[in-house]
C-alpha cells in the first residue's frame, strides 16, 4: 500500500512586494515588479497557479521578507487562507538579508513539518550549519576564505501522516549573472567570481546531502539553483555545473541524487531542452529561457519511480489547452513551478 504525495518548488518573483508589514495584501493597480503587470494581476495569478498545483507542500523561493517588522509566515498564511489553499501552514528557517526568504507552505492534514538544521559552527567541517561560515578557496589563490549563504537553505523534517519521514532542503543559490560591469574584462572577472561563490555554496550543500544519505533518510533537495547543465561556457573551466555538484558528479563513489532534467548525458531532450524560467530582456525586446529549478531525490525515492513536471505555459500540452492557467503562469512570475508526484510506502501500523 502506498500514499500519493505531491511536492513542488516555485520561485515567485519578489513575492514580498505584494504584502505590507502586517502581512496584508498590496493587490492594487500599481505597477508590480513584473514587466507590464499590476500588483493585483500578479496577486491573482499566483493564487491561481498555487490552486492549480494543489500540492501537499510547496517550497516557495523568493518568499516574503522575514524581519523584525515583517513575518513571512503570516503573509503566506494570509495568502493561503484568501485563496483557500490546502498548503496553508508556513515554515521559515534561517532568514536572509535580501528580503527574499525560502518558505515551505504545506497541508497540515498531510504532514507535520519543522525547521531541523544540521551541522555545527565549525567552518572547517565538510558541512557547517547553514547560518555559519564555510571554508573555500574563492579566489583560486590556494587560500581558503570564509563564505556564507546570502539565502541559507531551509532544512525541513517532514513527518508524513501514515507515511515515512522525509528530509527536504529548499535552495536558492547565488546568481552567476554579472551586475553593473563596465566592459568585457569586468564581465568575465565577475562571472568567474560569481561562479566560484555559487560552486562553494553547492559543495557546502553537497556535504549536507552526504550527511543525510549516510543516515539512510529519504531526501529531496529542491529550489532555484541559478544554474543548469551546459548553461554557460564557464562550466567547462570548472568541470561541473553547480547542480551536478549537488547531485554528486564530483563524488561518484557516493550515492547520487537524481533529477531527470539535470541528467544532461542521458535525458532525451535533443535540441529542445526543458526550461523553468523566462526572463524579459529590454535590450533585446524579447525573452530568454533557462533551466534553473530542480527537484533532486535520493536513491530510495528515485526507486519509487516518481513523476516530475515543469508547469511551463508554452511547452506543457495540458497547460496550453488551459488558456487561463497558461496566462496565470506567465503573469505570476519569471519562473514556473516544478512538481513531483511520489507514491510513498505506508508506515506499518503501531504494535
Amino acid at each position: 500500500m502506498t500514499r500519493s504525495l505531491r511536492l513542488a518548488t516555485y520561485n515567485v518573483e519578489w513575492f514580498t512586494e505584494l504584502f505590507d508589514d502586517n502581512g496584508d495584501f498590496l493587490n492594487d493597480n500599481s505597477q508590480s515588479v513584473r514587466h507590464e503587470v499590476t500588483k493585483a494581476q500578479q496577486f491573482a495569478a499566483i493564487g491561481a497557479v498555487l490552486a492549480a498545483l494543489d500540492a501537499d507542500a510547496v517550497m516557495i523561493i523568493e518568499g516574503p521578507d522575514q524581519s523584525e517588522t515583517r513575518s513571512a509566515a503570516q503573509a503566506l498564511e494570509n495568502f493561503a487562507a484568501h485563496f483557500k489553499l490546502r498548503a496553508r501552514r508556513a515554515l521559515v528557517g534561517f532568514t536572509s538579508t535580501t528580503r527574499q526568504e525560502i518558505v515551505l507552505i504545506y497541508d497540515p492534514n498531510v504532514m507535520d513539518a519543522r525547521h531541523d538544521p544540521m551541522g555545527d559552527a565549525d567552518a572547517t567541517s565538510a558541512a557547517p550549519r547553514f547560518d555559519y561560515g564555510y571554508q573555500y578557496d574563492l579566489n583560486g589563490d590556494g587560500v581558503d576564505e570564509n563564505i556564507g549563504f546570502s539565502k541559507p537553505p531551509l532544512e525541513v523534517l517532514a513527518q508524513i501522516r501514515g507515511g515515512p519521514d522525509l528530509r527536504l532542503i529548499g535552495v536558492h543559490t547565488k546568481s552567476k549573472a554579472p551586475r553593473g560591469t563596465r566592459d568585457k574584462a569586468e564581465f568575465v572577472a565577475q562571472s568567474i567570481q560569481n561562479r566560484r561563490k555559487q560552486l562553494a555554496e553547492c559543495f557546502w550543500l553537497r556535504g549536507r546531502v552526504e550527511q543525510v544519505l549516510a543516515q539512510d533518510m529519504p531526501l529531496i533537495v529542491m529550489g532555484d539553483f541559478n544554474d543548469g547543465p551546459g548553461l554557460d561556457e564557464y562550466e567547462r573551466q570548472f568541470g561541473y555545473s553547480s547542480i551536478e555538484v549537488v547531485m554528486g558528479a564530483a563524488n561518484p563513489d557516493q550515492p547520487q541524487l537524481f533529477d531527470p532534467h539535470g541528467a544532461k548525458t542521458t535525458a532525451p531532450w535533443g535540441d529542445t531542452p526543458p526550461t523553468t524560467s523566462r526572463f524579459f530582456l529590454p535590450e533585446l525586446n524579447g525573452y530568454f529561457e533557462a533551466l534553473l529549478d530542480f527537484i533532486m531525490v535520493s536513491p530510495a525515492i528515485a526507486a519509487a519511480a516518481p513523476t516530475w513536471r515543469i508547469w511551463h505555459p508554452l511547452h506543457d500540452a495540458a497547460i496550453i489547452a488551459n488558456p487561463a492557467l497558461a496566462a496565470a503562469l506567465l503573469t505570476a512570475s519569471d519562473h514556473f513551478p516544478v512538481s513531483i508526484d511520489i507514491n510513498l510506502p505506508l508506515a506499518p501500523p503501531a504494535p
